[in-house]
Parts: structure tokens; C-alpha cells; sequence
């Protein structure tokens, strides 16, 4: 048995997608569990690239089949949109997307509310809908995929809420109301074309686990966004673990056989919330620039910093993390000395966890260690031996430090700059 969940061990963004599209071949079927369209997977191979929001990286790989789970929450028009683009790529998906009916709708509504939030809290969502959707799921009126696909029961659950959130939208935001009939009309549409896709996800899957398929649980965002463990209220609205990727997809914890880390060879997040390595200077600039750190999804700036071996070992030990694929190495080759941070210190003491809040992670202060740069081309290096020797102290130090095993190393963006260490 073979199922294993992959997963960002930082604030995402830390090159998930090609690590799916590297391991893909490998397994049978790779899941999508959590979050929606806010994702951005991105893969480089020959002169194509491909980013991919609600689809699983592995739809690339035309012996695996895909499927989006009940832990993710579904914007319909990006759902086709990123359909009609694989398509025309003569890419085929004919029997080898799946999607769960009990998967949650993002509705126009979510959209408009996570936007108007926004402006007024300023909390980095993507104002694709995402918190909204959730909020309405937990509330128990939420619109699943197997809702959409019944007319007479989306009708019935669309008036219900769309009286209420009209009702925010006037009362609270000053908001115009929205139309019953363009959203309904809009969205019968989209359940025809979606309806071919919808299975029992539960079942195949459990299915599939009798079988002796292989697995592969593909996660979005990153360990330190989620909703329950990450720096909150800095965060996604779902669950990127470890346990998330379960019930997000109906496997058994039991069931898993290995956690695959992912970690950027540096740091990086995407809007507000604390940041203890950041780089607020033209040093944190030039990283942005050579790692080209700007949103797969909004094309937002990403700020830069260095590595945290004191956020990774916390990510390590929540998700039970095996082993780890290390990216973006390459963007480093450029610095005289490389930093990473080891401890933090708070009130004069030098401590190795994570403060509870984020007003204490506002206030401590990274202890480094501090690494020559090796100052060469590592692109073409296909076996970890090729590397230069500041590389090898800088990994062998990370991989110390945070207790894990290092292999995979991403040297590049493309599919084929990459070192797998057997």
C-alpha cells in the first residue's frame, strides 16, 4: 500500500505543483483535498507552463487520474475555464477527472463579501470567495456540487440564502442586491457541463485502497495558513496537514504510508501576518526578483526571507513530516552568505518553539547561523555530488537541523532540473 500526502511546510508558495507533477507518474490517482481556486500550482516543463488552481498537478500525467475532493470548495467558472485550458493543450481528461458531490459551490455572493471583508479587515485573502464559502459550510447552508446538479434543490437552497445575503449586502455594506434569475440561469449551466464529472469520491477512493492503488494526496497553501495551527487570523480558511488531507478526501488516517514535506530553500508569504526572517530591504527585493515570487493566482509580491528551521521543525512535527523536497536552490546562488534561523530569542532568552500568539511572534527577535554562498550555475547539476560544496554544507544543515531526510532538489523550475537523491 502506497498513499502518501504532500504538503507545503511553510506559508505555501513553495513549489508544490512540480513537485506533484515529478512524483505523479508514480501513483495512480492524485487528490485534491483543501482550499479552492486561491491555490496556484505551477509547472515548467519544455517552453510550456501551466498553472493550476482547482485541478490536481498530475492531470499532466496521462496515466493518472484526478480528483477534487469534499474538502474543497469549488468555483465553477474557474473549474471550466481550467478545463477548457488543459483541453487545449490537447491534454486529455476524458474518465480521468473526478469530483466529489459533496465538494462546496462558490457562489457570487462569497465573492463580493470577501472582497467588501477585506477592505475593511486587510487580512491578504484572494477575494476568490473562499472564507465566505467555508463560513457558509460550517453554518450549514452551504451549496455542494451534489446540490448544484439537482435543479429543484439548488433552486430552493439558492433562495434561501440568497435572502440573507442580500440582506449583509444592503444593510451592512451598502451593497446592490443580486438577481435571482441571472444567478440561477448562470449556474444551471455550469451543472451541465460539471454533471459528467461527479462521482461517489468516497467510494472509489476506499475503492481504490482495496486495490493496491497508489495515492497521492496533493495539498494546498501551507502548513503555517492553516485555519486551526498556522498565524492566525493571518490564514487560508481550510486545513493544510496532514489530518486536513484526510478528511478533506474520506481516506483513513490509518491508511497513509508517508508524509512528503515541501519546503522553499528560503521563505516566503503572501499578504499580512507575522514574519520573523523577512527582508524588508533591497536584499528581500533581489530574492523576489530572482525567484520571480509573485502570486501563481493574483500576481501579488511575495516577501522574502530566510529560511526558518524553527517554523519547518513545528511543521515537521504537526504533520509527522518523513521526508522533504527542498526548491528553489537555485535562487540563492546568487548571495556571498546565506542565512538561517535556528532559535528565536524572546525576552532575553533563546527559545525553539513557536510563540502561542502572533503578538508574540511579532516581538521575537531569529538567531541565525550564517553559511558562505557557493556563487556558481547549479541548474544543470543532475546528482547531489555535482553540487558545489556551499550547497552541500547548507542542506546538510538544514536537513540537521530540522530533522528530516532531504530527496528531492528542486535547481530550477523546469521539470528536468531536479536531483532526486536515492
Amino acid at each position: 500500500m502506497s498513499i502518501s500526502i504532500l504538503l507545503g511546510a511553510q506559508w505555501g508558495d513553495e513549489g508544490k505543483g512540480k513537485i506533484v507533477d515529478i512524483l505523479s507518474d508514480r501513483y495512480d490517482i492524485v487528490v485534491r483535498s483543501q482550499g479552492g481556486a486561491n491555490a496556484g500550482h505551477t509547472i515548467e516543463f519544455g517552453d510550456k507552463k501551466f498553472v493550476f488552481h482547482l485541478i490536481p498537478s498530475g492531470i499532466l500525467r496521462d496515466n493518472v487520474i484526478c480528483v477534487i475532493g469534499n474538502g474543497v470548495v469549488i468555483d465553477p467558472n474557474a473549474l471550466l475555464e481550467e478545463i477548457q485550458f488543459i483541453k487545449s493543450n490537447n491534454i486529455s481528461i476524458n474518465n480521468r477527472l473526478l469530483i466529489s458531490p459533496n465538494a462546496h459551490l462558490i457562489m457570487p455572493y462569497h465573492k463580493i463579501l470577501d472582497s467588501l471583508k477585506e477592505k475593511k479587515e486587510k487580512i491578504g485573502t484572494t477575494g476568490r470567495g473562499i472564507g465566505p464559502c467555508y463560513v457558509d459550510k460550517y453554518a450549514r447552508s452551504g451549496i455542494r456540487i451534489s446540490d448544484l446538479i439537482n435543479q429543484s434543490v439548488f433552486e430552493n437552497k439558492l433562495k434561501c440564502n440568497l435572502d440573507e445575503k442580500n440582506q449583509i449586502l444592503k444593510q451592512i455594506y451598502d451593497h446592490q442586491e443580486l438577481d435571482f434569475n441571472s444567478i440561477f440561469n448562470e449556474y444551471q449551466k455550469y451543472a451541465d457541463l460539471i454533471r459528467e464529472y461527479v462521482i461517489d469520491v468516497f467510494n472509489y477512493l476506499n475503492n481504490s485502497i482495496e486495490q493496491k492503488k497508489k495515492i497521492l494526496l496533493e495539498g494546498a497553501q501551507g502548513t503555517l495558513l492553516d485555519v486551526d495551527f498556522g498565524t492566525y487570523p493571518y490564514v487560508t480558511s481550510s486545513n493544510p496537514t496532514s489530518g486536513g488531507a484526510c478528511t478533506g478526501s474520506g481516506i483513513p488516517p490509518t491508511k497513509i504510508s508517508e508524509v512528503i514535506g515541501i519546503v522553499k530553500a528560503y521563505s516566503t508569504r503572501v499578504g499580512s501576518g507575522p514574519f520573523p526572517t523577512e527582508l524588508d530591504n533591497k536584499l528581500g527585493e533581489k530574492i523576489r526578483k530572482w525567484g520571480n515570487e509573485y502570486g501563481a493566482t493574483t500576481g501579488r509580491p511575495r516577501r522574502c526571507g530566510w529560511f526558518d528551521a524553527v517554523l519547518v521543525n513545528f511543521a515537521r512535527k504537526l504533520n509527522d513530516i518523513h521526508w522533504v523536497a527542498i526548491t528553489k536552490l537555485d535562487v540563492l546562488s546568487n548571495l556571498d552568505e546565506i542565512k538561517v534561523c535556528v532559535q528565536y530569542e524572546r525576552k532575553g532568552k533563546k527559545v525553539n518553539e513557536i510563540p502561542n500568539t502572533i503578538e508574540e511572534l511579532d516581538t521575537i527577535k531569529p538567531v541565525y547561523e550564517t553559511f558562505n554562498g557557493w556563487k556558481s550555475d547549479i541548474t544543470k547539476c543532475k546528482n547531489y555530488e555535482d553540487l558545489p560544496t556551499g550547497a552541500k554544507d547548507y542542506l546538510d544543515f538544514v536537513k540537521k537541523q530540522c530533522g528530516f531526510e532531504i530527496k528531492i532538489i528542486s535547481v530550477g523550475p523546469k521539470r528536468d532540473e531536479t536531483i532526486e537523491i536515492k
